[in-house]
């Protein structure tokens, strides 16, 4: 990567991270709520990178039970400690780096934190919406976190091992939706080479993630796709799955990680797909995805229903609320910001 094309947000802010980084001995790293591969491998990629400084580091879990089959692939996966924030004593700690999470409640809904922490606090996010919740923010809109870990590494002479490589491809590949999401350019593309030739079984990984369901996913996948209802012209399609039919069907809920928002988006008219999951009783979450990220910028949805994400993809949370509550939400903010 050419330095004239490493983002003059991440130039500006990294000599103050890596000054609190120097600073510190411990340092604590997060996977998000419902982690996906962009908040896994920023997670270990920075692991390993403070690791060649000299820290000592710890990975929690977050709030999931397990971490998905298909990312025990990605470089050091097996050292990710499971425990939630909640369950952390930050006193073991001088610094919590946060990457990849918009807002306090992506690093737990189990027991949120609330910044200013008792320790010294870091947020590297790519995220249009993130709040700036930390000591020192570096928030820059781009592909994936992952690909600003690359530009600080960069900056902090850190040794792109195989391991690191591979973890930060990981990253923008699945953020990037396989470089089909905005927003990409030739800056992106000029970082894939020197990645790859350093961890040349890309392709591998690729294909141990993408190959890894169990059929309990798949069932959910059925449940999902017959129940798909559309909105406003056609606008908006939605799928839906109850805790009952999950329970019903016993599907695990650590085998929830499909991509039916991307099918629903990908039919010619439905230009955002959603799904709509009911992982405990009152607890719905929202998975959306928009065929065009500019004239259905699904983050400002989003965000004006409590969430975050993308202009192309988005998740929203939502508490104490029917999956017919959850829906009728979405249906009257979207007619409401997209002039449907």
């Amino acid at each position: 990567m050419n330095p004239s094309d490493i983002s003059p947000v991440i130039l500006e802010k990294a000599p103050i991270i890596l000054a609190e980084i120097k600073k510190a001995n411990n340092i604590l790293l997060h996977c998000h709520i419902s982690p996906d591969p962009d908040s896994v491998c920023s997670a270990l990629a920075t692991k390993a990178a403070l690791e060649q400084l000299g820290k000592k580091v710890t990975i929690i879990l977050g709030d999931a039970e397990t971490l998905p089959q298909g990312f025990m692939g990605f470089p050091g996966a097996n050292t990710i400690v499971k425990k939630s924030f909640g369950e952390i004593d930050l006193k073991e700690f001088d610094l919590f780096i946060i990457v990849d999470s918009g807002s306090p409640d992506r690093i737990s809904y189990k027991a949120v934190p609330v910044f200013p922490l008792s320790i010294r606090s870091v947020n590297i996010d790519h995220h249009q919406s993130n709040t700036s919740f930390a000591d020192v923010n570096l928030v820059d809109v781009s592909v994936s976190a992952t690909y600003i870990l690359f530009q600080l590494f960069t900056i902090w002479n850190i040794e792109i091992t195989h391991d690191i490589a591979l973890n930060l491809f990981m990253g923008i590949y699945t953020d990037s939706g396989g470089f089909k999401y905005s927003p990409i350019d030739y800056k992106v593309f000029q970082v894939l080479p020197i990645l790859t030739k350093i961890a040349p079984d890309f392709g591998k990984a690729i294909f141990d993630m993408e190959n890894n369901e169990s059929k309990d996913a798949i069932f959910f996948e059925a449940l999902a796709l017959n129940s798909i209802e559309t909105f406003l012209g056609d606008n908006i399609a939605i799928a839906t799955v109850s805790f009952k039919q999950i329970q019903e069907h016993n599907i695990p809920i650590d085998s929830i990680h499909t991509d039916i928002p991307n099918k629903l988006k990908s039919v010619v008219g439905w230009n955002i797909g959603i799904m709509l999951t009911e992982r405990e009783p009152g607890l719905v979450r929202a998975s959306m995805r928009s065929r065009d990220g500019n004239k259905f910028d699904v983050s400002k949805l989003a965000v004006a229903l409590g969430g975050g994400g993308h202009r192309a993809a988005a998740g929203i949370r939502f508490p104490n609320t029917t999956l017919e509550e959850a829906k009728e939400k979405i249906v009257s903010k979207a007619k409401e910001l997209y002039n449907l």
